[in-house]
């Protein structure tokens, strides 16, 4: 049986990331930028704080657990420190969410200067690839992996996950001849990591926003979309060969947290690519009023034998806390279509992708939407299991 799938209750999850405690910030700071920098009471106080992280989701309900990403200082950057033959390009911008930036360009000068940029720790530098791909972050990874599981070893829960970031969402090239040996080069590497975090008896989680950006890149028309969504899912899956697909779970999101969403793809363009690779369950945004409607898809579309769906029905971009009942409600209507046994309760997206002093929203709330999502889980169980 899928581990992932549910044992007779609606099981709960959330994305990854959650906010870094202020004095575990001062240390990284500290790290970025090398001064006055202690490692060994950095490693103590990333220890601590997985373990208060894992014991506060526990606490709120939540079955499948992770780290927190309390080491990590991003989504990014942490591939930085893990893969050889980058060098970083401060000098570049990074230029994302290209069409609503366009749409809405007041609303996201403010946006990226106050809830995205203000308060981090570090600045998210572009990645190119001057040199050989290897992997070098073992050590580190290493570490992730004992916190995480001494803090789960002292809570209850149904299984830990580790994020990992898809081979699509490292850096740019200058070093290989095309794309599509890059993206082999990169996924070679990371194929350490992933191998490394299911050797440990972890669920694997690979974080790809990057699979839906596709269909929002204006710079491509659909047959060019279409032509590189099957590269991504040709290299993830080659990274993925011969492990379990009860051992993984694909996550993606439309990469930004609060703003308009007029820009965003539709689950109908990505839904068949998302499918195709080979993991036990798949997370998608279904709580944000852009995706909501979307659960009306799988009534045709129908979700392979033995896979779970884990539909976000508490949202990562509002300091609103959804109502248990309505939590039940958005979890009984995925139920219905594609089997009570299949469907986990979770977040649309990470509350912290980045280190930061100022998360979107409120740490106390958070922990509040666990609680409810906890509450409407257990709501919805009760239906469906009568």
């Amino acid at each position: 049986m899928n581990i992932q799938q549910n044992p007779g209750r609606i099981l709960t999850t959330h994305v990854g990331s959650l906010p870094r405690p202020h004095d575990l910030l001062d240390l990284m700071a500290k790290q970025v930028s090398g001064v006055g920098f202690d490692p060994a009471a950095y490693d103590r106080r990333v220890s601590r704080a997985v373990e208060e992280s894992v014991a506060q989701q526990a606490s709120t309900g939540i079955d499948i657990v992770n780290d927190g990403e309390q080491g990590k200082t991003g989504f990014f950057l942490y591939v930085r420190d893990r893969l050889e033959g980058f060098e970083e390009r401060r000098d570049t911008e990074i230029k994302e969410f290209e069409s609503e930036v366009a749409a809405f360009p007041e609303y996201y000068a403010e946006y990226f200067k106050v809830a995205m940029a203000g308060g981090s720790i570090a600045p998210v530098v572009p990645l190119v690839c001057t040199g050989p791909i290897k992997y070098k972050g073992l050590e580190s990874l290493r570490r992730d992996i004992a916190n995480l599981k001494s803090a789960a070893a002292k809570t209850r829960h149904h299984a830990a996950f580790m994020p990992s970031v898809s081979p699509s969402g490292v850096g740019s090239n200058e070093y290989y001849r095309t794309t599509e040996e890059y993206l082999h080069a990169v996924g070679a590497a990371l194929r350490v990591e992933y191998l490394e975090i299911i050797n440990a008896g972890l669920l694997l989680q690979i974080d790809d926003p990057f699979l839906t950006n596709i269909f929002t890149n204006a710079a491509l028309d659909m047959t060019q979309r279409r032509a590189r969504a099957e590269t991504y899912v040709e290299v993830l899956n080659e990274c993925l060969r011969d492990i379990p697909p009860e051992k993984v779970r694909l996550h993606t999101c439309h990469g930004i947290n609060e703003g308009p969403r007029v820009h965003d793809a539709d689950l109908a363009d990505v839904v068949g690519y998302m499918l195709r690779v080979n993991a036990g369950g798949y997370s998608i945004e279904a709580a944000n009023p852009r995706h909501e409607h979307e659960y009306h898809l799988w009534e045709n579309v129908k979700l392979p034998e033995g896979k779970v769906l884990i539909p976000g029905v508490i949202t990562h971009a509002s300091n609103i806390v959804e109502h248990p009942k309505l939590i039940a409600e958005r979890l009984v209507r995925f139920a219905k279509l594609v089997g009570r046994e299949n469907v986990t309760a979770s977040a649309d997206c990470g509350f912290s992708s980045q280190a930061t002093y100022h998360t979107e929203v409120h740490p106390t709330v958070i922990w509040a939407k666990f609680s409810a999502m906890r509450d409407g889980a257990r709501l919805a169980s009760e239906q469906l299991w009568p």
